[in-house]
């Protein structure tokens, strides 16, 4: 496994990270003695970041990662979760839930501090309660040493683009935006590494996107951007190749970006996922995928608040 510097953290993270919103049963009913044994695979095959929230599967991630981490020396992983999304419309970024929240993430994950705490999808409320109730409220968490760094997370690039010069964090996790499909992450580079901030990148698959069965029924993307993008599945698998093998391989080889989440509550999967950062990328077969994808090349969707999604509304 290689290892990268998570910006100003000073961190060394695993390329390849572990996503445990899979525990939640998020995308299928995960079996939790499978999914505490996925994440032990995970850490005995250097994986050392693992990433989760009370939103998936409505605190039952983060309760069966919390069995599963519980048999682990905590020197052995780092270990991020989330607070002030906590349902499909529930929210609540005020300083007193987020420190409340990550109490509760605590007893849950059976330890007594985190290495990152994100805020969880901030492009549904206004930038001023971030700015003046949620970022104040990790600054002290920081000073409690409930946790070591903090963060935002969110869908649009925008985003990012609008919060980062006003507030002070450590990290950001972005999503759906590098992988074959979308690199619009790539404009945003420029702007964390002036601020020296840590980049965890997610969803290489671009939420089920890049699969021969298709996009799953809830996926908000264009029907023109399901559609190509299972073409695109297809052609690898023509081949004889998982385009998850060749999406998984295209979003670790990028050095500027540190690392890159993976979700699954299947051992063999995750050995598989980690086993692929290893191999070698088939050039000509990456070319061909990109030439098909191009037609919808950077398309995304709108998530969240207008302001934080007026570039896209105009593409």
């Amino acid at each position: 496994m290689q290892y990268r510097k998570l910006g100003k953290t000073g961190l060394d993270v695993s390329i390849l990270s572990y996503g445990a919103s899979s525990l939640g049963s998020v995308f299928r009913d995960a079996n939790e003695e499978e999914g505490i044994r996925t994440v032990h695979s995970a850490v005995d095959h250097g994986i050392n970041l693992i990433d989760v929230s009370p939103y998936y599967g409505l605190t039952k991630a983060e309760t069966v990662l919390g069995k599963a981490i519980k048999q682990l020396p905590r020197d052995k992983f780092l270990l991020s979760t989330k607070a002030g999304r906590y349902g499909s419309d529930t929210f609540d970024f005020s300083g007193k839930r987020i420190i409340s929240s990550i109490e509760e993430s605590l007893q849950r994950l059976n330890t007594d501090y985190v290495d990152m705490l994100f805020l969880h999808d901030i492009e549904f409320v206004s930038s001023k309660q971030i700015i003046e109730e949620a970022i104040p409220a990790l600054h002290q968490l920081k000073e409690q040493g409930k946790i070591r760094y903090s963060g935002i997370s969110g869908l649009p690039v925008q985003l990012f683009e609008t919060m980062l010069p006003q507030i002070e964090v450590d990290v950001i996790l972005s999503y759906c935006h590098y992988s074959l499909n979308d690199t619009s992450l790539l404009s945003l580079l420029p702007l964390i590494k002036q601020q020296q901030i840590g980049l965890v990148n997610a969803s290489p698959l671009s939420m089920g996107l890049l699969g021969t069965r298709g996009a799953p029924e809830w996926h908000p993307g264009s029907q023109e951007l399901k559609d190509i993008c299972r073409k695109a599945a297809e052609h690898c698998a023509s081949k004889g190749v998982d385009i998850a093998k060749l999406a998984v391989q295209f979003s670790t080889s990028n050095e500027q970006i540190p690392t890159t989440l993976v979700s699954t509550a299947n051992p063999d999967n995750i050995s598989k996922n980690i086993a692929w950062t290893e191999e070698p990328i088939d050039e000509e077969l990456l070319k061909e995928v990109l030439a098909i994808l191009a037609p919808i090349h950077n398309q995304s969707w709108v998530s969240g608040r207008p302001e934080y999604n007026e570039k896209e509304a105009i593409s």
